[in-house]
């Protein structure tokens, strides 16, 4: 017989399904994983389900492993930890991260598999590909010693910035988010926190992830002379302004993009996707990190929950999706 295994798909924009779908058999450079949980990222991956990618955005933003094409159908997701079943006999019977949708079965080249750590928990390590952004914008960003850091927006990207910059020593590390119960976060992640209007100026660097052109305009406020914010929100098809006019310009600001998409041009020459991924596997030891998984379900109940997550009816960081041997 051959082997199905069962899949989260977005049918139309704001509607999904699980489907059954075909698993072929793997072949000598290639595993079969069976997913033990994965992660769905609220801000990129509610986006998509909203049907919010623009088309000028379609290529750039196709998952690693995604079937189908935006708007929809499509089969998206990045945020998945498994138990190697087949497959050479160095991974065989370890836990993997792969970045792969919401799916009980799959089969892909060993290559795309990261073991993970034993010293991190496969419920944590679904955080892994969230982690990686906060490295790549780290290496973009360049923090110093002793530098004054304002993190703008405290979502799933965000705190995962902060939770390193925690780890950074003498620097001034401020978490602000306009929802005041993300000071309990902040706390648990071993920084500061503070609301839009009380946050401390002064920054070296800020680093924005609200995704919100409030939070984006508040960053720039919140810059020293010759300051630079880096551009972590993606906004999908919604327009930002942004004021560029009274003392942007005299003091000298700077704003730059960063993007998971590609290593960090500060590391590139010296670093691999594979080195990132499994740099953030390793941070990801630090249980501090469990405070950004907010909620779980079982996986036969997605096609309920992302409606309710992409509203902000079910608010979250990363809400995490369990599997049982049931569900394949």
């Amino acid at each position: 017989m051959p082997r199905v295994a069962c899949a989260f798909w977005l049918s139309v924009s704001g509607q999904g399904e699980i489907r059954t779908v075909p698993v072929p058999e793997p072949r000598g450079d290639e595993v079969l994983v069976r997913t033990v949980c994965s992660g769905v990222s609220r801000g990129t991956e509610t986006l998509v389900f909203r049907g919010g990618v623009p088309e000028s955005q379609h290529t750039v933003m196709r998952a690693p492993f995604q079937e189908g094409d935006f708007p929809a159908p499509v089969k998206y997701g990045y945020l998945n930890v498994g138990v190697v079943e087949q497959g050479p006999s160095a991974l065989l019977g370890r836990t993997v991260f792969c970045l792969y949708p919401h799916q009980t079965h799959y089969v892909v080249p060993a290559s795309a598999v990261t073991p993970v750590p034993d010293s991190v928990p496969a419920s944590r390590a679904v955080l892994a590909g969230t982690v990686e952004t906060a490295v790549n914008a780290l290496w973009d960003a360049a923090p110093l010693v002793g530098d004054r850091i304002a993190v703008v927006g405290a979502g799933m990207v965000g705190c995962s910035v902060a939770a390193v910059l925690a780890r950074f020593p003498g620097v001034r590390v401020q978490l602000v988010d306009a929802d005041p119960a993300r000071a309990a976060t902040a706390k648990a992640l071993g920084v500061d926190f503070a609301l839009p209007q009380d946050a401390l100026g002064d920054c070296d660097l800020v680093v924005h992830a609200s995704a919100t052109e409030q939070g984006l305009a508040r960053s720039l406020e919140l810059l020293a002379p010759e300051g630079t914010v880096i551009e972590l929100s993606w906004y999908g098809d919604r327009q930002v302004s942004l004021p560029l006019g009274e003392a942007f310009h005299s003091r000298r600001l700077v704003v730059r993009s960063s993007q998971v998409g590609a290593v960090s041009p500060a590391r590139r020459a010296r670093r691999t996707f594979a080195d990132r991924l499994a740099l953030a596997l390793d941070l990801l030891a630090d249980p501090a990190f469990d405070a950004l998984i907010t909620g779980e379900s079982a996986f036969e109940d997605l096609p309920r929950v992302m409606p309710r997550l992409a509203s902000g009816d079910l608010p979250a960081l990363c809400h995490r999706i369990r599997y049982t041997p049931a569900d394949g």
